[in-house]
């Protein structure tokens, strides 16, 4: 996966299509991803062992499958798509984004 935690990444297909966010967490075995206010369901939370009350209905950040995001171009602010190079000054792989050239972190 190519899409990192931390990453600012826009919603390219499905029901949150056009919104942003930043990636939360990355869900390797499934390959998906789950983005700040993006695919938020309600659940009801029941009440712990500590406390008497239920935390009442909350909101979840779900995941997205990987294929229905891409990476927001630090330059431009559009999606762009990632590519891996060497560089030979770090020696060691890189992200970079394709449509303005520049490195990830």
């Amino acid at each position: 996966m190519r899409i990192h935690k931390g990453d600012n990444v826009i919603v390219i297909a499905g029901k949150g299509k056009g919104k942003t966010g930043k990636v939360v967490r990355t869900l390797r075995e499934t390959e998906q991803v789950i983005v700040e206010g993006v695919n938020v369901q309600k659940r009801a939370e029941k009440a712990k062992r500590n406390t008497k009350q239920g935390a009442g209905i909350i909101e979840v950040d779900a995941p997205v499958h990987v294929s229905n995001v891409q990476l927001v171009d630090p330059k431009t602010n559009k999606a762009t798509r990632i590519g891996i190079r060497f560089d030979e000054t770090k020696k060691k792989n890189v992200r970079f984004a394709k449509k303005s050239d520049t490195v990830l972190k």
